[in-house]
């Protein structure tokens, strides 16, 4: 696998399927009035064909779909 494959994280660390990430920016989520605070613990991601996005779900949103720049490892 080259460098250009791997999904990585806002401070660079590598992500994959199953990890738990955690928010460094507050986000509004888009067709809902939700917003998503800094510090939420999201866990069970799965990564996508695109390398800067990943899928999850809250508890406040199913589904989400959230750019990697806004997450670091937890």
């Amino acid at each position: 696998m080259s460098d250009e494959e791997i999904t990585r994280d806002g401070n660079g660390a590598e992500l994959k399927d199953g990890d738990s990430v955690t928010l460094i920016k507050d986000l509004k989520v888009k067709g809902s009035s939700e917003t998503i605070k800094r510090g939420t613990l999201v866990k069970n991601i799965r990564l996508t064909a695109k390398l800067d996005e990943i899928e999850c779900s809250t508890k406040q949103v199913k589904g989400l779909v959230l750019r990697t720049e806004f997450l670091k490892k937890a």
